[in-house]
């Protein structure tokens, strides 16, 4: 495999200007198409004004919300909340994919339609990845995960509103099992996730595979002699010529042409001491790299390990399109700490929240969808259920170690989770439902279905706002700084 040299590093006697005389700085891709608002306009979006429907009002602030309402006003009024602008840190959205469809819950009703497309699509998505930018720390994170329908598009919009420079990785993910299509064409198993952060010093800790016996034998091939470590040889030097110390010979050895040393001679003299450089017969240094010393196989940008739902044996929310809580749990436990916030505006049924929650951090949610805030309510009381329209019913005599029989995957019931499930869920309560004027009526029944389901806490007997009443919201709607 070829290894490029930066073009700032290059030695060759045209150094300076690209062939075509363009500059860098010049390079920057823009989408243009009717419609196309400037980004004051987008900061100027007039914020929702919301109402919380539970828990009562006490005093005590509540360290996670779940918005019911246009997220696009919703995220404008966060944009207005100190306790939220630039505090984010991390946003993990899964938007509509323009897929031209209306998508159906467990028991066939209406979850939300995914009918925008073309620019009224980007248009869509830029205003609110604007707004999210608002959102996130200085150290925070974005993950978008899109279809091959309009990934493509998304990029060069988030060049745009994050910066180009600030594009980490473009994580392909395997969605579902290999399909068996009739067309002329592959099958389509990926879908894709883009990564962008707000500036160059983010949270991260690096995600790593446990080792196999296997993989670890294939790759650390050698043993040590004196002590049974297992380890591999990798070069000492690496591309580019340097002027410096590590451009100078060491052991009487210059670097190969075209290359330095990696470390100066006196760390390479070290870590000789030290037995870590392997020397060839033909007088060759390598440094040893010991597999004891590895937390894991670092994880790269495919993602085969994190399907959709694929079988029977699987719990579920019943919702469309949900996301393996792996998932989330990987991105989650990369881009933040425990207290942080995450932000999930097309929370769908509440898979980021959920896990969110597990994991020790704050969350934010928002969908516009009457179902999705039915699924995460309940999903937050009962966790999930077993999927599939073929789960075995129990033996009767062993009901009770077994659970009760579950429904079809279509059924117009919610099917029960078994024990085991239950026992591995942690009801979620602390949080602060809110929706926004004028829709909170149409949660009423949701809310007081969970609420006694719940049995703990009731729903606000007065509805209390929980942004700015509409006049003081239309007095603040260029409050939003630069």
């Amino acid at each position: 495999m070829a290894t490029g040299i930066p073009r700032t590093r290059w030695q060759g006697a045209s150094r300076g200007a690209p062939p075509d005389g363009a500059r860098a700085e010049s390079a920057d891709v823009h989408l243009a198409y009717s419609g196309k608002k400037s980004e004051r306009e987008i900061l100027d979006t007039p914020p929702a004004v919301c109402r919380r429907l539970y828990p009562e009002h006490n005093g005590h602030p509540v360290s996670n919300r779940l918005y019911y309402g246009d997220n696009l006003p919703v995220l404008a009024a966060l944009a207005r909340d100190p306790d939220v602008r630039g505090h984010v840190r991390l946003v993990y959205i899964d938007p509509p994919y323009a897929t031209q469809s209306v998508f159906q819950s467990r028991n066939q009703t209406d979850a939300y339609k995914d009918l925008l497309e073309g620019s009224n699509y980007l248009e869509f998505l830029r205003e609110r990845l604007i707004l999210l930018r608002e959102l996130l720390a200085d150290d925070g994170s974005i993950y978008v995960h899109l279809d091959e329908n309009m990934a493509f598009q998304a990029k060069v919009l988030m060049d745009e509103v994050f910066g180009r420079g600030h594009f980490r990785n473009w994580i392909t993910r395997k969605k579902c099992n290999p399909k068996n299509y009739t067309r002329k064409t592959y099958g389509n198993v990926a879908d894709y996730i883009l990564f962008y952060t707000r500036s160059d010093n983010y949270v991260w800790h690096r995600c790593v595979e446990p080792w196999t016996a296997e993989r670890a034998a294939k790759e650390y091939q050698y043993v040590e002699s004196a002590t049974g470590r297992r380890y591999k040889k990798v070069p000492v030097h690496a591309p580019g010529v340097r002027n410096g110390e590590t451009g100078k010979p060491w052991r009487g050895k210059n670097p190969p042409p075209g290359k330095h040393w990696q470390y100066p001679p006196r760390t390479l003299d070290e870590m000789d001491l030290r037995g870590e450089i392997y020397w060839s017969p033909t007088g060759n240094p390598r440094r040893k790299i010991y597999l004891d010393q590895t937390e894991g196989v670092p994880v790269q940008d495919i993602w085969l390990e994190f399907r959709d739902a694929h079988n029977q044996n699987i719990a579920v929310s019943g919702y469309p399109t949900e996301k393996n809580p792996a998932l989330l749990t990987r991105i989650i436990e990369a881009s933040s700490n425990p207290g942080d916030i995450v932000l999930d505006c097309f929370s769908g049924s509440g898979t980021t929240l959920c896990v969110a929650s597990q994991l020790g951090r704050r969350w934010i949610g928002v969908d516009s969808s009457r179902e999705a805030i039915s699924t995460t309510l309940r999903r937050f009381s009962n966790g999930l259920e077993p999927m599939g329209d073929f789960v075995i019913r129990p033996d009767p005599a062993e009901q009770d170690n077994k659970g009760e029989a579950t429904l079809s995957l279509f059924g117009a019931d919610t099917a029960k989770p078994s024990p085991a499930n239950t026992r591995q869920h942690h009801p979620i309560s602390d949080f602060a439902l809110s929706a926004q004027e004028p829709h909170e009526a149409d949660l009423v029944d949701v809310l007081k279905q969970w609420v006694g389901a719940n049995g703990k806490t009731r729903p606000c007997t007065q509805l209390k706002h929980e942004f700015p009443t509409a006049q003081a919201a239309r007095k603040r709607r260029h409050s939003i700084p630069s």
